[in-house]
Parts: structure tokens; sequence; C-alpha cells
């Protein structure tokens, strides 16, 4: 599969469906910087024209970004999105909304290991 700023829902659908199941089916959204692109819950495409303020966000700044929409399909639920860069320009942006009450945003909080916590901070 060739990722390109201008793949469609259709065409990323393959690597859409395998990161939703990675995150344990928790709706997922992905759409590149020229085409609108996928949503997909409980293991099913529900939309191959999907985009949502948050990953149009991500495309312009090219940075991760959570927060919790004020507008869209999944408004008032936190949502982890990230870009995706290749050679310095955003060609994509992917996300997955957190419909566990914050579960799944707290994770990484929540699995620190004690000496991670006691490193100062940008220190790994």
């Amino acid at each position: 599969m060739k990722l390109t700023a201008s793949s469609t829902g259709e065409e990323i659908e393959s690597l859409a469906l395998a990161i939703h199941q990675l995150v344990n089916e928790l709706p997922f959204t992905m759409r590149t910087k020229n085409s609108k692109g996928i949503r997909l819950e409980e293991g099913q495409v529900v939309d191959y024209d999907y985009t949502g303020p948050i990953l149009e966000k991500v495309i312009e700044k090219g940075e991760k970004i959570s927060e919790i929409p004020e507008t869209g399909t999944y408004e008032g639920t936190p949502v982890q999105v990230v870009p995706i860069i290749e050679d310095g320009e955003v060609v994509a942006a992917m996300g997955v909304v957190d419909i566990t009450q914050g579960i799944y945003t707290d994770i990484k909080e929540i699995t620190k290991r004690p000496q991670e916590m006691d490193r100062p901070e940008g220190v790994k």
C-alpha cells in the first residue's frame, strides 16, 4: 500500500482497519491531506468520506493533539490524533476516539514505571 497526501478513504482502508483492531476497536478516524478519509467503529467502516475538526487541525499544525472536540461526530469525547509525516510534509492524520471515559487517554500515566516518574522532564 502506498499512502499519499491524496489517498482516499477506500485506499487507506486496510491500514485503518489494522490500527482499529490494534486499539481494541475504539472508534478510529484517518484522512489524508488532500482527501477526506475513513471512520471505523466496532470493526466496521461507517464512513469513507470522513473528516473531523481535530484531524484537520493536526494536518495544518503537523503535531499530535489530544483534545475534546467542540463540534463534529465526536463532540465532547476526548480524541488523540497524530500526523503522518513523510519527507518533512504532513501527508495524513489518524486518531483514536477515547470512549473509555478517559482510561485510554490516561493509560500512559497509569502504566509508567516508578523509575520513569522519578526522572526530570525531558530525560529518557
